[in-house]
């Protein structure tokens, strides 16, 4: 990998800003490869190179993952004056990074959302012409049947906008139905429209997976982790 400055490098972890990096290179709490740092304008291959600060070995991350486990309430907005957004779950130095969530969850909607600063990669995964799957648990009120499921099969029509073929399977059928929809596009509140117009009105609604990214069962609602090495490998596979 070519090689970057100390401060770029260092503030890419999100711990410090660049100015903080300059005071703690002339503090001599910088070491690359164990050896004092002379300059934050000092060069390193920031993949090959150790790189520690007051003792603690820094991993540089060139773009930052995160899966959030997103729950009610929250705005999927890096900023909005009417609420709590998802970057208010991060710590401080995420919230340092510039993410940004990778497509939206309704604010009710709980479930898979990933942050991320990489823009490039987050365009094409919401890219209509790479269509990746997303996978909701939804619970309804009324019982869903067979002719829902065919609805969903063959293409809905919304406010004279036509959907994608979805897949609907039915998990319970009652006074309270249970189902995993997938769809293969985002229009605006797409699985509520769609049951509700079939006389099914959500009652709970959950994003379950995104591609071939399922939300980690250990992530309580408002929790987080970065996204693996294989993770990352299969989102970029995906193209």
């Amino acid at each position: 990998m070519e090689r970057l400055r100390l401060d770029k490098i260092i503030a890419a972890s999100g711990r410090y800003s660049r100015r903080e990096v300059k005071q703690l290179v002339r503090q001599g709490r910088v070491l690359v490869d164990g050896v004092p740092a002379r300059s934050p304008e000092d060069k390193a291959d920031p993949e090959a190179a150790e790189i520690a600060v007051d003792g603690e070995v820094l991993r540089y991350r060139r773009y930052t993952w995160v899966m959030l486990h997103k729950p009610a309430g929250v705005l999927s907005a890096t900023e909005d004056g009417r609420g709590k957004t998802v970057l208010d779950l991060l710590p401080q130095e995420l919230q340092r990074q510039g993410l940004f969530p990778v497509g939206r969850l309704d604010k009710d909607t709980e479930g898979l959302l990933l942050l991320t600063n990489e823009g490039g990669l987050a365009h094409d995964l919401l890219s209509p012409r790479h269509h990746v799957d997303k996978v909701y648990y939804a619970r309804t009120a009324g019982t869903l049947t067979e002719a829902d499921r065919r609805a969903f099969a063959e293409g809905m029509e919304l406010g004279g906008l036509l959907c994608l073929p979805a897949e609907l399977e039915i998990l319970s059928a009652g006074p309270e139905s249970e189902a995993l929809v997938t769809l293969r596009e985002g229009k605006f509140h797409q699985v509520k429209r769609m049951l509700a117009q079939r006389g099914k009105p959500v009652l709970y609604l959950k994003r379950v997976k995104m591609g071939n990214l399922t939300l980690d069962p250990a992530l309580a609602r408002g929790d987080y982790r970065y996204l693996t090495d294989e993770e990352l490998r299969e989102l970029r596979n995906f193209r």
